[in-house]
C-alpha cells in the first residue's frame, strides 16, 4: 500500500509499505477514504521532534471498515467511521473519566497515544491506504452516509481539528455573550472561532499574519486581526474601545476590562515574534494572552508545546522550559487550561452538529490532493503559501471498493 513516510528534516516521501492486518481480537482494519495533513505534522516535518526517519505519519483518519477481530461487537465491515487521533483503551482510570487524551495503558513511555506521531507510541500513521485500529469498539466513531458524499470533508475534521478547536473554547470557558480572542488562524484556530460562534460568544477576534487565513476568519464571521499591522493586543484594545456600546455599558472603574474574557492559544511553541515575523519567539503568544485577558478571565492552550525540541534556540527552550509572567496571571486571578484534546469526549456531539447542518467545518478546507502529491503539499503548507489552509489526502480508489 502507499503511505506517507518521514525521511528527515523537510522531507516526506510516498513509499510502498506492508498493508497491516488484524493482529488482535479487538482490532479492526480500516480502508482510508480521507486523511488530512495537520499543522502539528509540520513539527515532525521540520525536524522539531524526535521522530526517526522511515516512520509513517498522519493522525487524522476516516474511512470504511474492511475487517474486524473476533471480539469487536459494535463495528462491522462496511461501516463508515472516523478515528479520534487519541488512541485509548477505554478502561483505565483516565479513560473512565473521559480523559482519553491521557490514556495510561496504550503507550509505555507516556500517558497518551496517537497514530503516526513522535513520542506517542508505536502506532503507524494514517496518511496511507490502510490503517490498523486498536480497540475498535471504543476508538471508531460510526458515521452515516457513504464515502465522498456531502459530509466527507466535514467528518474528517472530527479526527482532530474540530474537537481540538472546541476543546480550546472549553478550556477558555467560552459561553453566551463572552468576548474571545484566538491567537492563530490555522485549522485549529479557525475551528476555535467556529466553536466560539456555536457557543454564543458576542465578540470573536482571531490573530494571524497570513492573508488567506485572515480571509477565512472573516468568512466564519469573526474579526480578523493582522499582526503585521502592529501589536495585536493593542489592536484589540482599540477595536473594543471604538465599538459602540461596549464602553458605554461600563460603570465607573470597569474601564479595567479593556481586554477579553476568554483567550485561546492555537499556535504553540513556534510562535513568531510580533516585531519580526521571520524570527521565532516561543513565548510571544503566551505573553500576549496574559496582557489581553481581563481580570478573572480564562486562558485555553491547545497550541502544541513539545520537548525535546531539537530546533530550540536555547538549552532551556530545547527542553520546553520558558519564562512566564506568573505574577500577572496570579494578580489577575486567571484560570489556565491546556493540553491535547480528548477527542472522544466531543466528537459524537460535533458529528451531530454537522449532520443537522448546524456546523460546516469544511469551510476551512483549501486543497484536496492525491497521496502522490503529499510531499509537495507538506512543503507548501509549511511555507503558508498559495492558500494552503487545510489539506485533505483523498483515496478515490476507495470509492469503488
Amino acid at each position: 500500500m502507499k503511505a506517507v513516510v518521514f525521511e528527515g528534516q523537510n522531507q516526506m516521501r510516498v513509499s510502498e509499505q506492508k498493508r497491516p492486518s488484524v493482529a488482535g481480537p479487538q482490532d479492526a482494519l480500516l480502508r482510508v477514504t480521507t486523511s488530512a495533513i495537520c499543522g502539528s505534522d509540520l513539527h515532525m516535518y521540520e525536524g522539531r521532534t524526535a521522530l526517526a526517519p522511515g516512520q509513517m505519519v498522519g493522525h487524522e483518519i476516516m474511512g470504511v471498515i474492511e475487517e474486524v477481530g473476533e471480539a469487536v461487537t459494535s463495528i462491522r465491515p462496511g461501516d463508515r467511521v472516523v478515528l479520534p487521533f487519541n488512541i485509548a483503551c477505554g478502561y483505565c482510570y483516565n479513560c473512565h473519566r473521559g480523559f482519553t487524551n491521557m490514556c495510561l495503558t496504550m503507550n509505555e513511555q507516556k500517558p497518551h497515544a496517537a497514530y503516526g506521531y513522535a513520542g506517542m507510541g508505536p502506532y503507524k500513521g494514517g496518511q496511507a491506504e490502510y490503517v490498523l485500529v486498536p480497540n475498535a469498539d471504543f476508538n471508531a466513531l460510526k458515521l452515516p452516509g457513504t464515502p465522498f458524499d456531502q459530509w466527507e470533508d466535514d467528518f474528517i475534521l472530527l479526527a482532530d481539528v474540530f474537537p481540538t478547536g472546541f476543546y480550546g473554547t472549553e478550556l477558555a470557558q467560552v459561553s453566551a455573550g463572552k468576548s474571545v480572542a484566538i491567537f492563530g488562524a490555522g485549522p485549529v484556530g479557525l475551528m476555535a472561532a467556529l466553536s466560539s460562534t456555536i457557543r454564543g460568544a458576542a465578540e470573536i477576534y482571531v490573530v494571524d499574519f497570513v492573508p488567506e487565513r485572515l480571509a477565512k476568519v472573516k468568512e466564519l464571521g469573526a474579526t480578523p486581526i493582522n499582526a503585521r499591522d502592529g501589536d495585536p493586543v493593542e489592536q484589540i484594545f482599540a477595536l473594543r474601545a471604538q465599538t459602540p456600546g461596549l464602553s458605554g455599558r461600563l460603570r465607573p472603574g470597569e474601564d479595567k476590562l479593556r481586554g477579553v474574557e476568554c483567550v485561546i492559544d492555537a499556535v504553540g511553541y513556534q510562535a513568531r515574534d510580533d516585531k519580526n515575523y521571520t524570527r521565532e519567539k516561543p513565548t510571544q503568544v503566551l505573553d500576549n494572552m496574559v496582557r489581553l485577558v481581563n481580570p478573572a478571565g480564562h486562558i485555553g492552550i491547545v497550541g502544541v508545546y513539545i520537548a525535546p525540541d531539537p530546533g530550540g534556540k536555547t538549552d532551556l527552550a530545547k527542553q520546553g522550559v520558558f519564562a512566564l509572567p506568573m505574577a500577572e496571571l496570579f494578580d489577575k486571578a486567571v484560570t489556565v487550561g491546556m493540553g491535547q484534546c480528548p477527542v472522544k469526549l466531543y466528537n459524537e456531539y460535533l458529528r451531530d452538529l454537522i449532520i443537522t447542518g448546524r456546523a460546516k467545518p469544511s469551510k476551512i478546507v483549501s486543497h484536496r490532493i492525491r497521496i502522490d502529491q503529499a510531499p509537495e503539499a507538506y512543503k507548501k503548507f509549511d511555507e503558508r503559501i498559495e492558500g494552503y489552509t487545510k489539506v485533505l489526502i483523498q483515496f478515490e480508489e476507495a470509492r469503488a471498493a
